[in-house]
């Protein structure tokens, strides 16, 4: 077994909670790295578990849960979680599972899943486009469709994720959220297998060759995913294309290290936009 069989899913610094007397983890708490690790699985599928579930009719359930010890981890260690989905049966799904210190090999596992009715706990078949995804991620193929287009094209789906963002979830008055801008904007939305909308922006023309990004909105589930970067990128090809310049944003200040990662300066002084404190930021696309 090595690091090569496997994508990383979790990284963690065992902590003093989980261990016991002798400095080594509880053995239960493999499993609980397992099962934050299957969380991050999910979203490397770019599927919001809740949402996606109710549209495939069904959901998971734990059928048999185990462990092969090789080692043990130790207090203060930085471990690697990995998984494998190893065979989808007709309603059972089967991971394979390691934590790794380094390139040491702690812990096997296996994970087998069932997926039933949540109503009857029933088995139900394993949806075909769940299985298509699995076979697609497993074979390293891109998880999302990054589109860019006009309202016309692109906007019921835009607009489904900024209002769960702006208005739902970040209290935005609609006629704020939503103006003239959007009719003349180029815009980019991101969608998962399952046709889900999950993430959009739009670039307007701000100023002669400079271009202006905003409405950046990410599912809440999806965040920290890299689905955000993959729509800034698009949107700064696509002012590129155009012959833009420069390209500016209002970034939520809780959202500056994030475009600060992307190339973006902050210019001026902070500033409060609907009620949020904002900060102006630039780049050469």
């Amino acid at each position: 077994m090595n690091q090569q069989d496997f994508r990383f899913f979790h990284r963690l610094r065992v902590r003093w909670a989980e261990v016991d007397m002798q400095k080594i983890v509880f053995n239960a708490h493999y499993l609980m790295y397992f099962d934050t690790a299957m969380a991050d699985y999910w979203r490397a599928l770019a599927l919001p578990y809740e949402e996606a579930m109710l549209q495939l009719g069904g959901d998971f359930y734990v059928k048999k849960a185990s462990i092969e010890y090789h080692g043990s981890a130790h207090f203060d260690d930085r471990l690697d979680v990995a998984l494998k989905c190893e065979r989808v049966g007709k309603s059972s799904m089967v991971f394979s599972g390691a934590i790794f210190r380094g390139a040491e090999w702690l812990i096997g596992g296996e994970l087998v899943y069932v997926f039933a009715d949540p109503a009857s706990q029933t088995a139900k078949p394993v949806p075909q486009a769940l299985r298509s995804l699995l076979t697609r991620f497993e074979a390293g193929e891109a998880m999302l469709d990054i589109k860019t287009g006009d309202w016309a094209a692109l906007g019921q789906g835009a607009a489904k994720v900024r209002h769960a963002v702006f208005v739902a979830e970040q209290g935005i008055a609609l006629e704020m959220e939503r103006d003239a801008a959007d009719g003349m904007a180029v815009h980019a939305v991101a969608c998962n297998g399952l046709g889900h909308c999950i993430a959009t922006g739009r670039l307007v023309n701000h100023a002669s060759h400079v271009g202006k990004i905003g409405r950046m909105a990410v599912h809440q589930a999806l965040r920290g995913s890299g689905v955000g970067e993959q729509i800034l990128h698009a949107l700064l090809d696509a002012a590129r294309q155009r012959g833009d310049t420069e390209v500016v944003l209002h970034a939520q200040r809780n959202a500056e290290g994030f475009y600060r990662r992307l190339g973006f300066v902050p210019r001026g002084q902070p500033f409060d936009e609907a009620g949020i404190a904002h900060i102006e930021m630039f780049r050469v696309p």
